[in-house]
């Protein structure tokens, strides 16, 4: 009789919903198994988050989908009934803390790095029959990416680009994971831990770094602050040249002009002798209105022999 889901078969409410028993194994590798048989659990039910491998006598027939499933009804006559295992399987997105992996680097200091790995099963059926434990292979994986990375980097390198290194992790384990149907999310370094007296030195050198640093940034601020003032002071003066020459141009210009009316008054003067003694008296009268002024006409001066 085929597996049926509760839709096609519905079930009383006095029948007993089927126990959950785990397999043995570190906490994170905790994988509920549910063992049916058709004398004793007529239904299971499948939660949320979890997919379920229906295994018929050893053998592996389907995998379920959240829901309540009813086992084939029972047999009489003697007949044998098949033993029903089903394993759920995780897969929602989990974590792995791998502590305390103590590498070292390329330029040989020992260091000691904390990694959090998130990562969730995607082919249920890869992640339980490819491999013995998945949690236990992506736990070794990691391991193993971590310290093929490190290895490679220098401290300078990892203090200054530890995002580098959980980049390096990432990528070089995700590739392998895929092949027994689970994806990495992440794989953060969390903590780099280094020997007591090491861990000094590189706070001096860092507070080293920092200083130089700021000496850069305010060097760069001062360099910056002088090329503004130079620039200004430049402008300054270009603007006042500009003027200067300007004011010199109007200047000339109005020379110009008072010359060329002195020359054409001259041409008219030239022209009309009456207008140029028109203008002497006009300049006699002027002067006579000032009590302080001489004015000397028609005196020769001779000499005695």
């Amino acid at each position: 009789m085929p597996w049926r889901s509760h839709r096609a078969y519905p079930l009383p409410s006095r029948r007993p919903i089927l126990p959950i028993g785990s397999a043995t194994g570190p906490p994170n590798s905790f994988v509920p198994v549910l063992r049916c048989s058709m004398t004793n659990h007529p239904e299971v039910i499948i939660r949320s988050g979890f997919r379920g491998l229906r295994y018929v006598d050893g053998r592996l027939g389907e995998v379920l989908e959240p829901g309540r499933y009813e086992l084939p009804r029972r047999r009489f006559g003697g007949r044998r009934v098949p033993r029903v295992e089903i394993v759920l399987v995780d897969v929602r997105e989990r974590e792995l803390n791998i502590k305390g992996q103590e590498i070292l680097t390329a330029d040989k200091v020992a260091v000691r790095v904390n990694i959090i790995t998130h990562f969730r099963v995607v082919d249920p059926v890869a992640a339980k029959e490819r491999v013995a434990d998945f949690d236990d292979r992506i736990y070794s994986d990691v391991q193993l990416a971590a310290r093929r990375s490190l290895a490679s980097m220098t401290l300078e390198a990892i203090l200054t680009n530890r995002n580098q290194l959980s980049e390096d992790i990432l990528r070089d384990v995700e590739g392998v994971s895929a092949g027994y149907g689970v994806e990495i999310i992440r794989a953060d370094v969390k903590d780099l831990v280094f020997p007591g007296n090491l861990q000094e030195v590189m706070n001096r050198v860092l507070t080293a770094q920092r200083m130089a640093e700021a000496q850069m940034v305010e060097a760069r601020t001062r360099a910056d602050r002088e090329t503004l003032e130079a620039a200004a002071r430049a402008e300054s003066t270009r603007v006042g040249a500009e003027a200067d020459a300007e004011a010199k141009r109007i200047r000339a210009d109005a020379e110009v002009d008072a010359l060329r009316r002195l020359a054409a008054a001259a041409e008219a003067y030239a022209q009309h002798p009456a207008l140029l003694r028109l203008r002497e008296l006009e300049t006699l009268g002027a002067l006579g209105e000032n009590a302080a002024a001489r004015l000397y006409i028609g005196f020769d001066k001779h000499v005695a022999d």
